[in-house]
């Protein structure tokens, strides 16, 4: 069963009213940011920062066989996942490339909650519905009816556990990194996630789209009360690149396999999957390029598209993905893709960043973790 397709958050409204700037994103309507997003990064990082996140894709995959689907249709074994665990896993096509990185929930014994990137959603469906017709397993597209908010930050676990019956306040204190439960949030129904893409503890949160507006106000109201903030999609891009995690159209494409994308250990070649025979070829080879991190020494930021040479060759050897100026580190960075041969950490490489060659770095990543 296929729901209908929807482009507009039902946080549209809300945003608009705190002042929002606002983006085309995958041809939803999102908030860019609120005012700055140097201010609403900070304040991730040393507070919480309130999400929008609905115009991600949420596909239930219910059955007897529904474990062995995902197992094929994806790199990694989610049939030994444990009921209430999450994977991050990656889809690929026949060639090796990749369709989309996604999380899966495992809900119950037979019941998955596959999350696909917005621009990637239609893709996935149409993976899983067409593998799904050869076996005992229900698909079903429940994006439009389902919204997505998430808190992040050292204050998140503060913010979300105010906001609980103090029945459930226990297990959500004790809610793993990946682990995801049902709760009542602000009087809501929601299933909780431990997940997030900013490299903070925080808390995604799948709601039904009716209650959306309530569960937001709810979150932001305590979240300014803990110095936090709404927080829009150019911080969390900020974000994610400091914790070295992958954006889909940059670091990941079609044109590139799981393993110049160092993301071989997610791939489970002892089982069969889409794509197992290319990238068990790929595995046994060293790759040709490779992704890095980049570290500049002055203020210049190299972006995703920006050539990359070394010293004395005319000829670009490599591309920028993603880059900005770190506003935690307060330094450029990077990620990059660089032939495997001068992958080396502390490898000096130059940016063409606007027709100047900008030096920089090779550094290992993630940039930012955590205490």
């Amino acid at each position: 069963m296929t729901a209908p397709p929807t482009t507009e958050s039902p946080l549209l409204v809300e945003h608009r009213g705190l002042g929002a700037t606002f983006t085309d994103f995958a041809g939803w309507q999102m908030p860019v940011k609120y005012g700055s997003d140097l201010r609403e990064h900070h304040c991730v990082r040393r507070a919480a920062g309130v999400f929008d996140i609905s115009h991600m894709g949420e596909i239930m995959a219910t059955g007897p066989e529904a474990a062995a689907l995902l197992d094929y249709t994806l790199v990694g074994e989610l049939s030994s996942v444990a009921v209430g665990k999450a994977k991050y896993s990656l889809m690929c096509d026949s060639d090796g490339g990749v369709i989309d990185d996604l999380v899966t929930y495992r809900l119950g014994e037979e019941q998955f909650l596959v999350v696909a990137n917005a621009a990637n959603t239609g893709a996935v469906l149409t993976e899983l519905t067409r593998h799904a017709q050869s076996r005992d397993v229900d698909i079903d597209d429940q994006s439009a009816a389902t919204a997505l908010i998430a808190v992040q930050g050292p204050a998140a676990a503060a913010i979300v556990l105010d906001l609980v019956p103090s029945t459930q306040a226990q297990a959500v204190s004790q809610l793993k990194y990946y682990a995801i439960m049902s709760a009542t949030v602000a009087d809501i129904d929601v299933q909780l996630a431990r997940t997030g893409y900013t490299g903070e503890d925080g808390f995604e949160v799948y709601v039904p789209r009716a209650s959306a507006v309530a569960l937001w106000r709810a979150l932001l109201t305590r979240a300014y009360t803990a110095g936090g903030s709404p927080a829009g999609l150019a911080c969390r891009d900020t974000l994610r690149l400091e914790a070295g995690m992958p954006l889909y159209g940059h670091e990941l494409t079609r044109q590139i396999n799981p393993y110049e994308a160092g993301l071989g250990r997610v791939v489970r070649l002892s089982k069969e999957f889409v794509g197992h025979e290319r990238l068990q070829s790929v595995s046994q080879q060293s790759p040709a390029r490779t992704l890095v991190g980049l570290r500049g020494a002055g203020r210049r930021s190299a972006r995703a598209g920006y050539r990359i040479h070394s010293a004395g060759d005319d000829d670009a050897i490599g591309v920028v993905t993603s880059g900005a100026l770190s506003p935690t580190l307060g330094y450029p960075i990077a990620l990059a893709y660089v032939p495997a041969g001068v992958a080396a950490t502390g490898t000096e490489v130059l940016v063409d960043i606007r027709g100047t060659l900008v030096p920089f770095q090779i550094t290992p990543y993630p940039f930012y973790r955590r205490r």
